[in-house]
């Protein structure tokens, strides 16, 4: 079978998991080291959380995509309940610009993370890219880099309410791109406010004809004094069909060579973001995002006696349509997420919500379209304002009914280790700390 990259139970702390570029124009961090052109950044960040009803072992293939059936079987009477997990992040940003005069500047940003140890998502980069700037003509960028959908969703709008995994980890969108060309605008004066307007196409991995891959993001934002909005439009063919809005886009498959046996595949999402400080204690935030997939019928693309697989979504097993055996039918949902965040001094509190909603598909075979989650958070921060930070949070999770996770989920037991096979609501806690330099 198809090997790609799996996601993973993340923690969710309130603070940030990941650096923006600063205004969308520059990298940089406030414990950043600085060497003539070249800038040194990131964070590292340790944390320990315990939680209920967590079943490692509940699934007979734990490192099957859930897209496919034999991935739904558990183990009758595998050992759940409290379990202690830790994880444990680090993320450096090497950074250089150069002034080569008229006002033009050229930059170049190189970004990697590990987890545990090891590459977070293997064959992709955070960042690699270099990019051309001036303060009139706005910002070209090409090379590897996050999507808006990701990062933002990530930080500030995930990380400040302790969702930053459930909100921008899930969902019909693709987080990293490795063959991007972005154009960002200046900042242009509307309606008293500030607009930034942004373009991002990426054509995907190589090799492809018949089911060539492209990816188009569209962002827009809008600042006018303490209220901030941003709105993302993303259409995307032929990358891997995922319900992971963090995962690298490349290709339907690993294999380039699979090309002749599939059918082409597209999602899209459309998300709006928002958040206003109150006042100087009091910031709150909400938003709402719109997916849609196109299905991807399941073939064997390798026969034999292990045999191997494409990558399929929405498929009704066992079932024909227009004559396609085992098709994948066209699936909507919309996700929202809301919280706030209080700050008094160097602490800070917060709670979150993210609501993963049922989804509306014409497949006659259950593949979690009838389930929809509510994940809620606490959170407490404190910041030493030396870079260095520890918190504690907690928080619960509820399925709407017993079954095979939502489909705006990558997995089962993706974002809480609580599988609704297995049990329909659970809660954790946990304490980390991060340092960011």
């Amino acid at each position: 079978m198809h090997n790609h990259p799996s996601p993973r139970a993340r923690a969710m702390p309130r603070f940030r998991l990941s650096l923006l570029v600063a205004g969308l124009l520059a990298c940089g961090a406030s414990q950043a080291i600085d060497f003539g052109p070249f800038s040194l950044n990131g964070f590292a960040k340790a944390e320990i959380q315990r939680g209920s009803n967590n079943c490692s072992e509940c699934q007979r293939f734990p490192a099957e995509d859930r897209q496919r059936f034999w991935a739904d079987e558990t183990v009758a009477g595998a050992p759940y309940g409290t379990k202690t997990t830790h994880v444990t992040l680090i993320q450096p940003y090497l950074g250089a610009k150069f002034d080569i005069g008229a006002g033009f500047k050229v930059s170049g940003l190189i970004s990697q993370r590990w987890r545990d140890g090891e590459l977070d998502i293997p064959g992709s980069y955070y960042d690699k890219s270099v990019a051309l700037s001036h303060e009139d003509y706005g910002r070209l960028t090409i090379g590897s880099m996050t999507t808006r959908s990701w990062s933002l969703a990530d930080y500030p709008y995930g990380s400040d309410i302790g969702v930053s995994d459930s909100w921008a980890s899930s969902g019909a969108g693709y987080g990293m791109l490795s063959h991007a060309v972005r154009y960002t605008s200046r900042i242009m004066d509307v309606a008293e406010g500030d607009l930034v307007l942004e373009a991002t196409f990426d054509n995907g991995a190589s090799g492809w004809k018949r089911n060539d891959p492209w990816f188009l993001e569209l962002y827009a934002q809008y600042i006018r004094g303490d209220l901030h909005l941003d709105a993302i439009y993303q259409e995307s063919r032929n990358g891997q069909p995922v319900a992971w809005g963090h995962a690298p886009f490349r290709g339907l498959t690993p294999n380039p060579a699979d090309d002749r046996l599939l059918g082409g595949s597209g999602q899209s999402i459309v998300m709006l973001m928002a958040r206003y400080q109150i006042n100087k204690s009091f910031k709150v935030s909400a938003g709402a995002r719109l997916n849609r997939w196109s299905g991807a019928y399941a073939v064997i693309v390798v026969p034999g006696t292990n045999a191997q697989w494409n990558n399929m979504f929405n498929v009704d097993w066992g079932g024909t349509r227009d004559g396609i055996a085992n098709p994948g039918y066209p699936a909507t949902s919309t996700d929202i997420s809301a919280g706030l965040l209080y700050t008094n001094g160097q602490w800070s509190a917060s709670t979150g919500m993210v609501v993963l909603g049922q989804a509306s598909t014409k497949n006659p075979t259950e593949r979690g379209q009838s389930n929809s989650v509510v994940i809620n958070t606490l959170g407490l921060n404190y910041d030493f304002r030396n870079g260095f930070q520890v918190y504690g949070m907690a928080g619960m999770v509820n399925y709407s009914e017993k079954g095979l996770a939502p489909l705006s989920m990558p997995g089962n037991s993706a974002f809480t280790s609580v599988d609704p096979r297995v049990s329909k609501q659970g809660n954790w806690f946990g304490v980390g700390a991060v340092y960011s330099f």
